[in-house]
């Protein structure tokens, strides 16, 4: 039985090993994996771009070809099959917040890449803005390498 109850964790997703650490530590967390929200952050194409403008790729199309990413990336856990998968659009840091707030989450588990230096100041962190940006308290796990 988790820690938590009731109200959501939000765990950003983006493919990586870290990203399923967190995802892992999110379900040990709760009473019910139910309860986990997995969260993509992807990017549209420039509307000037021919793939959009062709329609080659949608919203849609995005969404479905991530949630598949997923379900391959978590292979056959049952828990992880329970957890809430879903992709939205825009600005990582920011949409991990608002998601947070539209479904009063009681926590954030986030992964970091722990990058420093000028590659953390081009790239920008986004662990960093869901720390500064959420509503609800975050932890961030790092990697140990």
């Amino acid at each position: 039985m988790g820690l938590l109850t009731g109200r959501p964790v939000i765990v950003p997703w983006d493919f990586s090993e870290m990203s399923l650490a967190a995802l892992q530590k999110a379900v040990e967390l709760v009473s019910n994996p139910n309860l986990v929200h997995c969260v993509h952050v992807a990017q549209l194409p420039m509307t000037t771009d021919p793939v959009f403008v062709w329609g080659a790729i949608t919203e849609q199309s995005m969404q479905q070809q991530a949630l598949q990413g997923f379900q391959n990336q978590i292979g056959s856990d049952e828990k992880l099959k329970q957890v809430y998968f879903t992709t939205i659009f825009g600005d990582p840091g920011i949409m991990i917040a608002d998601y947070a707030k539209e479904n009063d989450a009681e926590l954030v588990i986030i992964s970091s890449h722990g990058r420093t230096g000028v590659s953390r100041l081009l790239l920008g962190s986004v662990a960093e803005r869901v720390v500064r940006l959420s509503p609800c308290p975050v932890i961030v796990l790092r990697s140990v390498t």
